[in-house]
């Protein structure tokens, strides 16, 4: 291990040991008070085998239903997002995912006019981000194309939502360091620790918590400990999300809000309030209140 790379881990594992501020532990949880918050889902997709079973409509009315006043939504392909965003243009913030044709999140960086693809798509529509995407294998072969890409999310100054472990990441911020990025999943499969250190060496690094609320919870009943260190230590940069990547998610996106709204509950009020809706707010320029439920 290089000295650098023992400072980042020393760096990340005293930030990891450190204790949270007694204020933390002593604020009273919001309870069900939280039911009253709107809530951003940060990681949506409506991609194309829901189209004719959920209908934009019925897409909206399952936000309504579940108080989710907004949503940052991808599809594949992108002509779903649009779709969405056209029927309700004050729900949706809509976020370009790459996949379109024979593209998809194994071999997209290798499609044959991606930077077109993307260039024209950006240009045409109003996207808030780049992603959701997948780097499944950092392959640095695709520098010249995540440059380009990097260029193009700076140039409007949106994200890119990455699907990926720490490494990427890294690898995306080394590429450079002022791109904004949102952390898929924070990080799906990887331990609330590896979480916690990646969060901790990039400041500016901002994650959905879609299909992470099973860990989140722990068996008890109550914040599994690590994970409550996570959302409290970085209330100011994590949002919700439910990934409605297969039909069976639609299905069960009341329920899946609602879980995310029972370990919402656990939390001190601001803390939940920043994590529903708020950071949000501030990262998309957006005013989110339970008044746009209904509208469109």
């Amino acid at each position: 291990m290089t000295s650098t790379s023992f400072a980042k881990a020393a760096i990340g594992l005293a930030l990891l040991l450190a204790p949270l501020p007694a204020s933390a532990h002593d604020e009273k949880p919001i309870g069900d008070a939280v039911n009253a918050l709107p809530i951003f889902d940060a990681h949506m997709h409506y991609k194309e085998p829901a189209w004719t079973e959920f209908p934009v409509a019925s897409v909206v009315e399952l936000m309504d239903r579940s108080g989710v006043a907004m949503a940052l939504v991808s599809s594949t392909p992108d002509e779903g997002t649009i779709m969405l965003w056209e029927y309700a243009p004050n729900r949706v913030v809509p976020e370009l995912r790459p996949y379109h044709g024979s593209a998809g999140s194994s071999n997209w960086t290798k499609a044959p006019g991606m930077e077109a693809y993307l260039a024209e798509r950006l240009e045409r529509y109003p996207h808030e981000g780049i992603g959701e995407f997948h780097i499944h294998r950092l392959d640095i072969s695709d520098e010249a194309l995540f440059r380009q890409v990097i260029a193009m999310a700076k140039a409007r100054d949106i994200f890119l939502h990455v699907h990926s472990g720490p490494e990427p990441v890294r690898w995306l911020y080394s590429l450079d360091r002022q791109v904004k990025i949102i952390w898929a999943h924070a990080g799906l499969g990887e331990r609330a620790e590896t979480v916690h250190a990646l969060m901790a060496e990039f400041p500016e690094l901002v994650a959905d918590t879609s299909l992470r609320e099973y860990d989140i919870v722990g068996a008890d009943g109550g914040l599994d400990p690590e994970w409550e260190a996570i959302l409290l230590a970085f209330q100011d940069r994590l949002m919700v999300g439910s990934d409605t990547w297969v039909n069976g998610q639609w299905e069960n996106y009341t329920s899946i809000i609602a879980s995310h709204r029972y370990w919402l509950s656990k939390l001190p009020e601001d803390a939940a309030r920043k994590i529903a809706y708020r950071n949000a707010e501030r990262l998309f320029g957006r005013e989110i209140s339970m008044e746009v439920i209904g509208k469109r």
